[in-house]
């Protein structure tokens, strides 16, 4: 195998720990399901090890270990917290850190079954993220830029999924689209931004939002991208409660932010589109989750958030 595709196991886990860690190594280990560019892996009851699977770029869990423990205290919802380091080794030669558990279910394995609580705790989040950061901050890009500059992303995930899966409603989603692309940038100064809220980076406990986590776009940037949360991951009729708590979207930030809400659905569509066809990457689970986003988009009209 090659670096990229070394298998972790817990065999591998544990040796890394005994080696910079051994006051944690014997601790009850098992892999937690999911992950992407990281693997999680439970450690004892408090702890977790994030652990660099596909992922090859240090920057993003380097990121983490600098500002998570930075803005947590102020975060009214557990995120994953850096506690221990671990360094690249003979063993094994990316990155990994141990961080605190966030307990619950993520999103794309469970439901939100109490829909204004779950708004309330978003916009109480949100508010305490959405804060002017230092200006050593990491500057934004991707999902957290203006929709204008993703259009190639929205242009690809539109083409690439099936012809059936907008169907009817695909003049409609362009429409969506083109208004956030006209609507104005956003003039204040930069704010923290979580950068990737899709249901797969939120856990849920009890019927309602729990914790955040995987922060690997964590920057400064259009507070619009993580307002697309409204729509991605809460219950329908939810979105205005979570504005009206949120409390200070003008209507160009509502109208960016349901646009990359609109190109946020349709990525979590393809990504379900291609672990159906069984793609290295597929996310089998996401596919329902984007439509019933899309969904909601389609039916919750901007007019809605107007006060």
């Amino acid at each position: 195998m090659t670096e990229i595709e070394t298998e972790i196991t817990a065999g591998l886990v544990r040796d890394l720990l005994r080696d910079q860690h051994p006051d944690l190594a014997e601790l009850p280990l098992r892999e937690v399901e999911g992950g992407w560019g990281n693997q999680m892996w439970r450690l004892g009851d408090e702890l977790a090890v994030r652990i660099q699977r596909m992922e090859t770029d240090p920057d993003r869990q380097l990121k983490e270990r600098r500002w998570l423990p930075v803005l947590a205290p102020r975060l009214p919802l557990p995120i994953p917290v850096p506690v221990r380091s671990g360094a690249p080794s003979e063993r094994f030669r990316k990155l990994w850190t141990v961080v605190t558990w966030v307990p619950g279910l993520p999103l794309d394995h469970e439901s939100i079954t109490r829909g204004e609580h779950a708004a309330d705790t978003l916009a109480a989040f949100l508010r305490a993220l959405h804060v002017t950061a230092p200006a050593d901050a990491p500057v934004g890009g991707g999902f957290a830029a203006h929709p204008k500059d993703c259009a190639g992303g929205f242009d690809h995930f539109f083409d690439s999924l099936d012809a059936d899966a907008i169907g009817s409603d695909a003049a409609d989603v362009r429409s969506i689209w083109d208004d956030a692309v006209a609507a104005p940038a956003w003039e204040s100064p930069p704010v923290w931004v979580h950068g990737d809220l899709h249901p797969a980076n939120v856990v849920v406990a009890d019927g309602t939002l729990a914790g955040v986590v995987d922060f690997g776009e964590l920057s400064v940037g259009d507070p619009a991208s993580d307002l697309a949360a409204a729509w991605v991951l809460l219950p329908e009729g939810a979105a205005a409660r979570f504005f009206a708590a949120y409390g200070e979207a003008d209507e160009a930030t509502v109208r960016r932010a349901r646009g990359l809400a609109a190109l946020k659905s349709l990525f979590l569509m393809l990504m379900g589109q291609n672990g159906d066809r069984g793609l290295p990457g597929g996310k089998p689970a996401w596919g329902p989750a984007g439509r019933a986003a899309l969904d909601r988009v389609l039916s919750e009209r901007l007019t809605r958030f107007r006060e």
